[in-house]
């Protein structure tokens, strides 16, 4: 490459990992507002995020169409191939994640529209602030190439998926104690399924910012091997999860 071209190369790789983080936030306070809607009864929460919605899909193609430039144009090396194919698979998580925050969101609309002042059987709250921060968690390893920060999310989906479980038990107890109950149960069954698959899209970005760093490739190896091949370390492959 000239200096003139490589200077525009990394000019390019920045302003997509700027995007990027720019969908992301968007993403996390959709997340926060879709909850909130459900907690406060704010139903105007429910049209900021389907606005926002629309702009993660347009960042979503904005972003993709530039990778694929990028790449035509310049045949990055392996790291910069790493970074733009790192991107290009948490581009898909991303978008749906807005997607299940915008599902919250409508589902928490026709519970408060169904019931006036309707009030949650279970406590989504402390499962929200765990996805929220471990979207907030993966975006941050990403933009400081860290991948020590990203195997702590992928070992924080665990919370998650306790609290998920934890929810599920409880919601089907309510049920049977009180089948009146199951229509606006499912509805919270629905919310709670879908935090718990933002925590999983959240825990996949964390994954691929491992790839970008230590280009190795962690999915289905468990939380330990992650954490190892975060460091550095070599490893046997082992079911440590």
């Amino acid at each position: 490459m000239t200096e003139h071209t490589n200077r525009q190369f990394s000019t390019d790789l920045e302003t997509t990992k700027s995007l990027f983080l720019q969908m992301g936030g968007l993403v996390e306070t959709m997340v926060y507002d879709g909850v909130e809607t459900l907690i406060s009864g704010d139903l105007s929460l429910v049209d900021r995020v389907r606005e926002r919605e629309k702009e993660v899909n347009r960042l979503e193609v904005e972003i993709d169409e530039r990778i694929g430039l990028i790449i035509a144009r310049n045949q990055p090396t392996a790291g910069d191939l790493r970074l733009l194919l790192s991107v290009s698979k948490m581009l898909t998580d991303m978008e749906r994640c807005g997607d299940e925050a915008e599902k919250i969101a409508k589902v928490a609309r026709r519970l408060h529209e169904s019931e006036g002042r309707y009030i949650p059987a279970v406590e989504l709250r402390h499962m929200r602030e765990y996805v929220v921060s471990m979207l907030r968690q993966s975006l941050d390893a990403f933009a400081r190439e860290d991948p020590i920060h990203a195997a702590q999310v992928v070992r924080n989906d665990k919370e998650v998926d306790k609290e998920w479980k934890a929810s599920l038990r409880h919601l089907i107890t309510y049920m049977i104690e009180d089948p009146r109950t199951i229509t606006r149960s499912i509805d919270l069954i629905f919310i709670a399924r879908s935090l718990e698959r933002i925590g999983d899209h959240a825990k996949n970005m964390a994954e691929r910012v491992i790839y970008m760093v230590r280009g190795d490739d962690v999915r289905h190896t468990g939380v330990k091997a992650t954490e190892r091949t975060a460091r550095g370390e070599t490893y046997e492959e082992e079911n440590d999860a």
